[in-house]
This record gives C-alpha cells, structure tokens and sequence, in this order.
C-alpha cells in the first residue's frame, strides 16, 4: 500500500519508514513540491495532524498521514506541548530548543526528581480531503541534564524513558522505536490501515 507522509522532516519520514515500510510504500513531501504543508493553528497535537492530514490528502486517492508530536513537561505546565519544535523561536535548532528547556527547568528550580515528561504522538490518517481517523502514543519518563547521546534528534538527549537507564538519543533506532511515542502511535496506526485494506 502506498503511503504519503506529511513532512519535509528527514528524520521523522526515517523513522516512519523503519516502523512500517515491510508492508508499506512511504514517500514524503519532498518528493511532492506543489503540495503545502498546513500551518500548525490547531490547539492540540490532534488538530494540527489533522489539519496537515486534510491539507496533503486534497486532490489524492492514496492514504496520507500526518502527525504532531511533542514534549510534555510537568513542571512546565505540560509545555512546550504544541510548541516542541519551535519552542525557542521558529526556526530554533534542536540544541536551542534543549537549551531552553534546561533553563526554564533551572529556573523555576525544578529538582531532578520532579522532572516528570512524556512525548505524545497524534497519527491523522486522510483521503480525499477527509480525515478517516487519529491514533496516539505517549511514552513516559524524565528530563535529564547534561544531555546525553548522539542519536536521534528534538529533545532525545534529554529524555530518559521510565524502566531505562539511557536517553532516546543513547539507544539504538531499533529499541527508541520499539518503545517511542511515535511507534506505539505507528503500531495503532497499522492496525488502522489493515481496517482499510480489507
């Protein structure tokens, strides 16, 4: 089955297509440069997948998929939320983004031990211009600092799963995405597709 990934993220489409590309064909946006990506205006990771799934999928008969994902930091009122990605300025890099992170933590105090977080991952699947559904996955666990690892990107140097002793970015691709946000969404998802395969 054919795939369209909405996103211009090599990393994420790597992702995607270690997870599912045994039984998927997965392209992304970069090989469709007249289709736009939808502006982020939701106000939750579900609207704004949505939202990119509508966008991509208007003027296309194969399944398109679009997901928002980010960190949730309990001691920051659940942000940066929605905001993962451009939480230090829009067009922040990753290491900007973990820096920001670790100084609003130290600034309000925050001790180790309460710094509780999880990534959460919303999958929209559309066709048509139709959404035909959303899965999620949320994978809990604590920021750390220093940051730790080379592997991955966004926030992974910073981010310690709860049963672990590595961040996201210490493991190898093949466990992050056993136990990641975006494989338990993905996993949902796939069960998702073989609904519509039948």
């Amino acid at each position: 089955m054919d795939l369209l990934l909405a996103t211009r993220n090599p990393h994420k489409t790597r992702e995607f297509r270690a997870l599912l590309e045994t039984e998927f064909d997965i392209a992304d946006l970069n090989s469709f440069s007249g289709i736009h990506i939808a502006n982020e205006t939701g106000g939750t990771f579900a609207e704004n997948a949505t939202l990119k799934a509508i966008a991509a999928s208007q003027d296309r008969q194969s399944f398109v998929i679009a997901d928002d994902s980010g960190l949730e930091v309990d001691a920051l009122d659940s942000g940066p939320g929605i905001f993962s990605a451009r939480y230090a300025g829009e067009n922040a890099s990753d290491k900007e983004n973990v820096s920001k992170l670790l100084a609003e933590l130290e600034a309000r105090n925050v001790a180790a031990d309460r710094r509780t977080a999880r990534f959460r991952c919303v999958i929209a699947l559309a066709k048509g211009g139709e959404v035909l559904g959303t899965v999620e996955g949320v994978v809990e666990g604590k920021i750390v600092d220093p940051p730790r690892g080379l592997a991955g990107f966004g926030y992974d140097p910073v981010f310690q799963p709860n049963g672990f002793e590595q961040t996201f970015a210490e493991m190898p691709s093949e466990q992050k995405n056993k136990i990641s946000h975006r494989g338990k969404a993905i996993a949902a998802l796939r069960e998702k597709l073989r609904h519509f395969e039948n």
